[in-house]
């Protein structure tokens, strides 16, 4: 048995009309058009509740005179954008801005407004970097009252982990400039048979900061630098990031550096894999009151963990 309604067969559809005309002017904001439960939002608010008490800073970094610069605000939330959608480069997210109607919400530009060039980006995100003034935009959204209590500020996790360098294996030459260079060419051809590369006797040309490393025995080595994390065990938050050299010894450094910034009045622990059991780790972190809860690393030699962590469960 089949049901007409309205001269169509129930449960059917006709085929709709594929207009490309579409209207001149449009009455829906770009708020409307972002989902009220989307999760930028809730960021979008404490974002813009950071800057407050940046002004002085922001002053600092700009002059008195010549043509407006981008407001440091929207290049603080296009720094952010980057970060949480992994866009690889500043033209494409440039390119992004300029037709994704919810990177036009989050950083503040209007359905019309011109999108910035990806140089002028660049340029003026280096001069916020230079003046700290993202390590402090990110501390004030820390402290803002609806982060503040989800953070623990008893229970720690540190990590360390390999950054890979754009910059080619080609460009990394002896420091004193002998050596044959790669052949013509845009991306010439170089023969490393037989040539013992170092760090304390060659560098990058291009990156001269990154140092040629490998994660573990058998693996690759890659010009590298090393990034740290700081993670409050309550909700899993990072509350402290940082890039060194690659260098495990300058990785436990940066991991009591960022505790000393963060740990409160009260006992403090620390979870660490075991890359960070050693003596003098394990000892700077006691002399801060600091317990150390780091995997014990029994592979050779005798562990810097003792009993007084130990005899607790887990």
């Amino acid at each position: 048995m089949i049901l007409y309604r309205g001269g169509n067969v129930e449960g059917l559809a006709m085929r709709g009309g594929e207009d490309r005309s579409g209207a001149l002017f449009s009455y829906v904001s770009l708020e409307y058009r972002v989902p009220t439960g989307h999760p930028l939002r809730a960021i979008r608010t404490l974002v813009n509740e950071a800057p407050g008490g940046l002004s002085r800073e922001f002053d600092a970094l700009y002059s008195d005179s010549g043509r407006p610069s981008i407001p440091p605000e929207q290049l603080l939330r296009a720094m952010l954008l980057q970060a949480f959608y992994s866009v690889r480069s500043e033209r494409q997210l440039a390119e992004r801005l300029n037709f994704d109607l919810l990177f036009r919400w989050f950083v503040g530009l209007g359905i019309d407004d011109r999108v910035w060039d990806h140089s002028t980006f660049t340029k003026n995100r280096g001069r916020l970097l230079e003046g700290d003034v993202a390590q402090r935009f990110l501390a004030a959204i820390l402290m803002q009252p609806k982060v503040k209590r989800l953070l623990s500020t008893e229970h720690f996790s540190v990590d360390g982990t390999l950054i890979e360098a754009w910059a080619s294996m080609k460009s990394f030459r002896l420091r004193d400039g002998s050596g044959n260079p790669p052949s013509g060419g845009r991306n010439g051809e170089r023969d490393f048979h037989g040539e013992k590369r170092k760090n304390d006797t060659h560098a990058s040309t291009t990156g001269p900061e990154a140092k040629l490393y490998r994660k573990g025995s058998g693996k690759e080595s890659k010009l590298s630098y090393m990034g740290h994390a700081l993670i409050e065990n309550r909700n899993g938050l990072a509350v402290g990031v940082t890039v060194t050299e690659a260098d495990w010894i300058v990785d436990r450094a940066a991991a009591i550096g960022m505790i000393e910034d963060l740990r409160g009045s009260g006992p403090v622990t620390l979870a660490a894999d075991k890359a960070y059991d050693t003596a003098d780790f394990v000892k700077d972190m006691r002399e801060r009151r600091v317990t150390p809860h780091v995997a014990q690393n029994n592979n050779g030699r005798r562990s810097a963990i003792d009993a007084r962590t130990t005899r607790h469960a887990g």
